[in-house]
């Protein structure tokens, strides 16, 4: 056995970039391996506060840590998969072998601002897998030196490249919360990605991923399987879930909240959580044990790396208690 893999995640949605990057440094010192942040043009609730360009921030990261970093963002509304692409390949130019790509269908809350309709959940996904072929496209043909072009149902590209290109393409990595998207995912995606979510419903995912690679005689086994994995922990039980409530509400909603559009409808939506609404759905206690073992249960399952978020704002003392006793006794 070897030690796991677990890294942080720099939550741009609670704070300011400087911070961030300050705390994803810090999160590299204290053991942890690798950074994910999310590209978000809102906070989910106002009491977040905060909302910056993930690729600028990622930059940062990329200079001030040695590890690997990525964004979870979705190249279909506010952006198009080339500019996703050639942000993407900027990135992995600068940092050889550091740099993946987190690619989703999106949210409203991010993805409405633009103005333009926003879909049901199929036509989402669909578009989230031409936008993957897009920037696939756009990564292979500019590796070897040469155009290319796409003209799908929802996207158009004209004939070009991106001239700026690392000698290996980032790996794709698609996030999702559904058994049929892993499956597809599988089959053309270089790994996954998800979050929190009920074990059993975690454990499909991943099956279902594996069988879409099997599908078409990918190596399941080498795939990059992540997990964001939101925890509450604070020294006391009632201030973690204090900081629950305040912080990340929304992790107690019991529904789909992709179609939500204001961090303002989250907070109406959010007054109804109780204590009881995130059991199941995200551990909040001050037991490092209890910590330990829910996060190696995730690793049991085959994720081949956890980025861990405690939704406090105390960051620097879950940063400095996790790094010397929880993370050690975590095994791949």
């Amino acid at each position: 056995m070897t030690r796991a893999l677990i890294g942080y995640a720099a939550m741009l949605e609670q704070f300011a970039p400087g911070e961030a990057v300050e705390l994803a440094a810090l999160a590299e010192s204290h053991g942890f391996s690798g950074v994910v942040a999310a590209d978000h043009f809102q906070p989910w609730v106002p009491a977040q506060g905060e909302s910056s360009f993930v690729w600028s921030v990622l930059t940062a990261i990329g200079e001030r840590t040695t590890g690997d970093f990525g964004p979870v963002t979705a190249p279909t509304f506010r952006m198009h998969p080339a500019v996703v692409a050639q942000a993407s390949a900027t990135l992995a130019a600068m940092y050889p072998g550091r740099h993946w790509l987190g690619v989703g269908s999106g949210d409203a809350l991010n993805e409405h601002v633009v103005g333009r309709y926003w879909p049901e959940a199929p036509e989402r996904i669909d578009r989230m897998f031409e936008a993957i072929e897009v920037i696939q496209k756009l990564f292979t043909a500019s590796a070897s030196g040469r155009d290319t072009k796409h003209s799908g149902t929802h996207f158009r590209l004209e004939s070009s490249r991106l001239w700026t290109m690392p000698e290996v393409p980032p790996q794709v990595l698609v996030a999702t919360s559904g058994p049929v998207t892993a499956k597809r995912a599988g089959r053309v995606a270089d790994g996954l990605i998800t979050t929190n979510a009920p074990l059993e419903k975690l454990e499909v995912l991943l099956r279902r991923f594996e069988e879409g690679a099997r599908a078409v005689g990918r190596d399941a086994a080498s795939a990059p399987r992540v997990l964001r994995l939101h925890v509450s922990w604070a020294e006391t039980d009632e201030q973690a879930m204090a900081n629950a409530l305040r912080e990340w509400p929304q992790a107690g909603l019991r529904f789909s909240h992709a179609d939500i559009r204001s961090p303002y409808e989250f907070e109406q939506l959010t007054r109804l959580v109780r204590p009881e609404h995130f059991e199941g759905r995200m551990l909040v206690s001050s037991d490092l044990d209890a910590h330990r073992a829910h996060i190696q249960r995730h690793l049991d399952l085959g994720f081949t790396r956890i980025h861990l978020h405690n939704v406090g704002r105390n960051q620097r003392e879950f940063l400095e208690t996790f790094g010397r006793d929880v993370l050690p006794g975590l095994v791949a």
